[in-house]
């Protein structure tokens, strides 16, 4: 019958039409969404970028028309915090650059019918330091930074060296 009699009770959680249980997926592990390529990211929301150009430049006007001092502070981390994204895209953009020439190289190697090559970890970081230090020697900053980096090796010296209590 359609109707449930009277006398019987009715069940407290019934179910009339059964419902389909939601399937929770994500996309960053679904094989749906597709493989992720940084190169097809990056030129799909560089429009992102002067969005952001103008966000930094909106917080630099009201930092300096700012006069109380914890929203001085507080727009002064998110500029920090801004300036240290955009550093850090710009590094990974290098890095990325960098990986794709080598893959250029390769495969112009592979065409000319040689061996194609594979830089070991250790050879890649020796570039990548080599090539840090000659952008410190454009901008005149190496000798500060060599500097830096001599007394932070003397503090871990200094650290590994037995001290007067020991003896």
């Amino acid at each position: 019958p359609l109707e449930m009699s009277a006398k019987k009770p009715v069940p407290f959680l019934r179910q009339v039409v059964p419902v389909r249980k939601k399937v929770q997926r994500d996309p960053r592990f679904d094989d749906l969404s597709g493989e992720y390529k940084p190169e097809i990211f990056m030129k799909t929301y560089s429009f992102l970028d002067s969005i952001k150009k103008q966000e930094k430049e909106m917080v630099q006007k009201q930092l300096k028309k700012c006069r109380n001092m914890e929203q001085k502070e507080k727009l002064q981390r998110l500029l920090n915090r801004m300036t240290q994204q955009e550093q850090a895209q710009k590094k990974q953009q290098k890095l990325r650059e960098r990986e794709l020439s080598l893959k250029r190289q390769r495969r112009e190697l592979a065409k000319q019918g040689k061996k194609p090559f594979f830089l070991k970890k250790s050879e890649k970081r020796k570039l990548e330091l080599a090539e840090k230090y000659a952008e410190l020697k454009r901008s005149g900053k190496l000798e500060s930074f060599l500097n830096k980096k001599r007394k932070r090796n003397a503090i871990k010296d200094k650290r590994h060296l037995p001290s007067q209590k020991n003896l």
